[in-house]
Parts: structure tokens; C-alpha cells; sequence
């Protein structure tokens, strides 16, 4: 290993970057190298920029593989070797184009599953679809992970090197669950080869092709659909409550249009406001002033008792009259 690379390595260790974008930092650096077959140290923006052209015509990369490099060769010129440069004009990066995703239909996402031969790999994939994980995520889950009193799935150090916890429905358990009961897993709840190791995400992807290929799907299909598919197609409903299970959230899968989420509504910032006149044996009157002198002043107010059994939503029942009275003493 070469110093400059050894350097470049520990200047992102110090940083915390994660293994994936250290190996791809490092394997950029290295094309860059060998394609001029120089060091680093030698070249320059002119070298920088021809590269990028090489890239772009003759290797067409997409826009998402030309931004790593290019992020990769400011990392080592900007914070290795502390070039004083303004690498938005030396080292642009390409604009990408937006597009729209690609979301299979309920009836699509059941026709692949079924087509799924293991039972392992169809379970990791029902994962993906039902609470929208990444196949990343999916293959490191751990028994520990599964909070059956919660309904919650505790997701550790998932992109980004972030903590989440992601809805976990009664029917995703109950798969789950007869998983378990077949394979009894210890440490990881998707095995690999050997019972130490997770589930690698190259045989998840290969059993994603050939389903795709027995259920005679037109659109492309990957694991990662399967995260973008769900994200579009549930609707949260508040579920009824009974007994402990207040923080239970049920889910439904919709048949909206891609791209509408239906999110719980927001309680009401506060009650409606008191009413003005209430209503006697005579009819409606007005609420005496409190400048009008009087021994006696009565009214009658109305105050609301909330509903707050459940927590998306805060609806007024019916409201209680409560009399008041006053009595002014005489002088």
C-alpha cells in the first residue's frame, strides 16, 4: 500500500465514513491513477478534466457512477492533499436527470412472491415489501430486532449510519414467525451459508430475477422495488383501541396513484371556541355582561370533553352544560 493511499485511508476512518463509500473512495483514486499511469500527486485539473471527459464519452458511466468518482477525487485533493482549488469549478459534478420510479401493483408484488422458491429469500423479500426496507437492512435483521408488543422493527445502523424503528403489521409477523418455527435462527434472523454471517444481498437479487422471470413481469424488478413500492401504496388508519394496545398502528395497502401518502391527521391545535349564548326554557339568550349590575348573574357555558383514545385523531363528543351561578353581596 502507498502512503498516499494509506493516508487517504485513515483521513476517512477519522471522519467515519462508512466501509462501502471508503472501498469505492479508494477504487475511483486507483482508476484515476492507472488511466494516466502516474500518481495522483503528478497530475492536475487538466488531467482531472480529461478524465472526466473519458468517463462521460467514451465509458458513458451514469450520472450517480460519475458523481463518486467525482467525489472521490475531491476528498483526495481537497482533504489528503489540501489543494487550494475551487473544486465546484475544477471538478464539477454532472447534473442528474430526474425520473420517475418504477411501482409494481399489488397484484404484480403477490405474482413475484409467490414465483419465489426459497422460503428464505421470500421471506427477506415480503420483508422488504411490507416495511419498506432496503435489502441491506433486511438481510441484518435480528430476532432481537422484532417487537411483537410495539409492532415495531428496530432497524440499526441502516443508511447513513442512522437508528429507526419501521412499522411491523400483524401479517409480516405471522410470516416471520413461521420463518422462525422452520429454521430456528440464532443470531441472525436470515442466515447465511454459514449461521454466523447474514444472508448476502447477491442471492436475494439473483432470486428476484429468476421470480421475475417465472411470473413473466414486464417492468424490471429488483429487492430495492419492493422498499420503493411499499412507501407508495400504504395508508395509515388508526387502529382501534383495546386494553394496553393504545400504541398500535393498524396498515392497509391502497390502490391510490403512485406518489400519495396518506398521513394521519393532526389533533386540533385547541377546542372550539366557548359559545356565546346557550339555551333555556324560553329559547336562546344572550350571556348577561359582566358591566350590567345585578345581585344575581347565571349562564350557562359549554365545555368540551375530547376523545383521546386515539392518537390520530381528536373529535369533540358531546358537550356537557355546566351552571354557573354568582351572587354579588350586598354592600
Amino acid at each position: 500500500m502507498t502512503p498516499l493511499r494509506q493516508r487517504m485511508r485513515e483521513d476517512m476512518q477519522v471522519r467515519n465514513l462508512s466501509p462501502h463509500t471508503q472501498r469505492a473512495y479508494i477504487e475511483n483514486v486507483a482508476r484515476f491513477a492507472r488511466h494516466f499511469g502516474r500518481s495522483p500527486v503528478e497530475l492536475g485539473p487538466e488531467e482531472i478534466h480529461s478524465y472526466q471527459v473519458y468517463l462521460t464519452r467514451e465509458r458513458k458511466l451514469a450520472p450517480s457512477s460519475l458523481g463518486i468518482a467525482v467525489c472521490a477525487l475531491r476528498f483526495l485533493y481537497k482533504v489528503t492533499l489540501k489543494q487550494p482549488w475551487s473544486f465546484d469549478d475544477l471538478i464539477p459534478a454532472s447534473k442528474k436527470p430526474r425520473r420517475l420510479p418504477v411501482v409494481l401493483s399489488p397484484d404484480e408484488v403477490v405474482r413475484a412472491l409467490e414465483c419465489v422458491t426459497s422460503p428464505k429469500h421470500r421471506a427477506v423479500l415480503t420483508t422488504c415489501y411490507a416495511a419498506g426496507l432496503r435489502i441491506s437492512e433486511a438481510v441484518r435483521l435480528r430476532p432481537r430486532d422484532l417487537d411483537s408488543q410495539r409492532m415495531v422493527i428496530r432497524i440499526e445502523q441502516g443508511k447513513g449510519q442512522r437508528d429507526r424503528y419501521v412499522m411491523l403489521s400483524p401479517k409480516l409477523l405471522a410470516v416471520l414467525r413461521d420463518w422462525w418455527r422452520l429454521n430456528r435462527p440464532t443470531t441472525w434472523l436470515f442466515p447465511g451459508e454459514r449461521p454466523d454471517h447474514p444472508l448476502g444481498r447477491a442471492a436475494v437479487e439473483q432470486a428476484c430475477h429468476r421470480a421475475r422471470r417465472r411470473a413473466r413481469l414486464t417492468k424490471p424488478l429488483t429487492p430495492h422495488m419492493y422498499c420503493g413500492t411499499v412507501s407508495r401504496s400504504i395508508s395509515w388508519k388508526p387502529a382501534p383501541m383495546s386494553g394496553r394496545s393504545s400504541s398500535c398502528l393498524a396498515i392497509t395497502v391502497s390502490r391510490r396513484p403512485p406518489g400519495i401518502f396518506a398521513s394521519p391527521p393532526r389533533r386540533s391545535a385547541r377546542p372550539p371556541a366557548l359559545s356565546t349564548c346557550s339555551h333555556g326554557p324560553s329559547g336562546p339568550r344572550r350571556l348577561p355582561s359582566r358591566r350590567q349590575p345585578a345581585d344575581a348573574r347565571s349562564w350557562t357555558v359549554r365545555r368540551w370533553r375530547w376523545r383521546t383514545s386515539s392518537a390520530a385523531t381528536a373529535t369533540p363528543i358531546v358537550p356537557c352544560a355546566v351552571q354557573h351561578s354568582r351572587s354579588r353581596s350586598s354592600a
